[in-house]
């Protein structure tokens, strides 16, 4: 499975199992003759779904900030 570079750069700083992040999580998630296509995109719905929710519940804030370090007075 196609891996990028800072999963691999995680996969290799970290090499104990409870510190591997989500995405090297998913990457090797892995059966022994196929790819659980169907359990990986529900890792990944299930990984997103909170992300979401909390940048529509702190927008209003995330864009404020960003606008405010922009705007020279």
């Amino acid at each position: 499975m196609f891996m990028k570079k800072f999963d691999l750069i995680a996969l290799t700083i970290n090499t104990a199992e409870t510190y591997k992040t989500v995405p090297v999580g998913i990457a090797m998630f892995q059966g022994q003759y196929t790819i659980p296509w169907g359990e990986i995109s529900a890792a990944t719905v299930v990984v997103t779904i909170p992300l979401v929710i909390m940048v529509l519940l702190f927008q209003r804030r995330i864009v404020s900030g960003l606008t405010s370090g922009s705007v020279k007075e």
